[in-house]
């Protein structure tokens, strides 16, 4: 059987695909530079008599599952929307996923956005790369002065949506000293005890947070939830930040707020227009950290992914069950 992997994967994966059989073409994304929408991977599994597909961000569609004889399915995403479910499901094609990949990735990287935020660290820098010269002492206070910032001791950390990234994050403060607050009316009481987070409803969230934290879905309820009216509640000398969706928060005012001293800064991984360039509209403000969503880029979550695709792909083909099939109705559990 041949597999084509236009995801980035690990040399341990593909050892294990190979070991169990399989003829793997390794076409990343990150060196073809190529990303297939729509149809487009269709005549590229067809002409390349592909059995398994593993994607990160390519399309596979209806037309291209109902255009191929394709076994496996699978995405290196934690819930793919780009790849129609239904329609492999209907086909008898299982589809896996790998869930949970860059968990810490994004946690950790949340705490590196709050750190630069909470000491000025982009501030500093560009203050630096600004021709920015001592000529005497006064020059040396003025630009104490501007850098001035605040430890996360003792602060009060807001968390919006304790989910895997959010419960991570929160276990990372704990070593900071902070004090949890939480708003998430999902989360049951043992995980908000394990980290010692209170629960409250978001407008006191914001009003109480020095710093709030957004890690909750993508949804129809919360989508713009972060809007002119709550930036105004929280603290002027509070922070945001980002590394979930850009949806959840009304951009437009979520920049004017900043521009305008509502609030103190933010540290943002996530945008409304991606792939982010220095068109970005947030560079033009020092009070804000921007990263070019980069949440889950680590090494580690390459070798994650691969290792838990290749594994559900190698059980798959030996009869036994993945770990994590977003179908698993396709499976023949039943032996019939």
């Amino acid at each position: 059987m041949k597999v084509l992997i236009t995801a980035p994967f690990s040399d341990s994966g593909l050892t294990t695909l190979k070991e169990a059989g399989l003829e793997v073409d390794h076409e990343s994304w990150l060196e073809t530079g190529k990303l297939y929408l729509g149809d487009k991977i269709l005549n590229v599994i067809k002409e390349g008599g592909y059995d398994i597909i593993v994607v990160e961000g390519d399309e596979v569609k209806d037309e291209v599952i109902e255009g191929t004889n394709l076994k496996i399915i699978a995405s290196v995403r934690n819930n793919p929307n780009n790849i129609s479910v239904p329609t492999a499901t209907a086909k008898g094609i299982p589809v896996i996923a790998a869930p949970g990949r860059n968990t810490v990735a994004v946690a950790e990287l949340t705490i590196a956005l709050m750190l630069s935020q909470a000491r000025r660290i982009i501030k500093a820098e560009r203050l630096l790369k600004n021709d920015f010269m001592i000529d005497d002492f006064s020059d040396f206070s003025k630009m104490y002065k501007m850098t001035t910032g605040f430890e996360l001791q003792g602060k009060t950390v807001g968390i919006i949506g304790l989910g895997q990234i959010g419960i991570e994050v929160a276990k990372r403060l704990n070593a900071f000293g902070v004090n949890l607050l939480v708003t998430d009316p999902y989360v049951p009481s043992a995980r908000l005890e394990e980290v010692g987070a209170i629960a409250v409803e978001l407008e006191e969230l914001l009003r109480e947070s020095d710093i709030v934290s957004i890690h909750c879905p993508q949804t129809e309820e919360t989508m713009g939830m972060l809007g002119a009216d709550q930036f105004a509640m929280m603290k002027k000398t509070a922070i945001i930040i980002n590394t979930a969706r850009a949806s959840i928060t009304d951009e437009n005012a979520l920049k004017a707020a900043l521009e305008t001293g509502v609030i103190a800064g933010a540290g943002l991984d996530v945008f409304s227009m991606e792939p982010v360039d220095c068109d970005n509209e947030f560079l033009e403000l020092d009070n804000v950290t921007v990263t070019p969503h980069i949440g889950g880029n680590t090494t580690d979550t390459i070798e994650k992914q691969s290792r838990m695709i290749a594994e559900d792909i190698k059980a798959l083909l030996s009869g036994g069950s993945p770990k994590n099939i977003l179908n698993p109705e396709v499976l023949d559990v039943g032996g019939s």
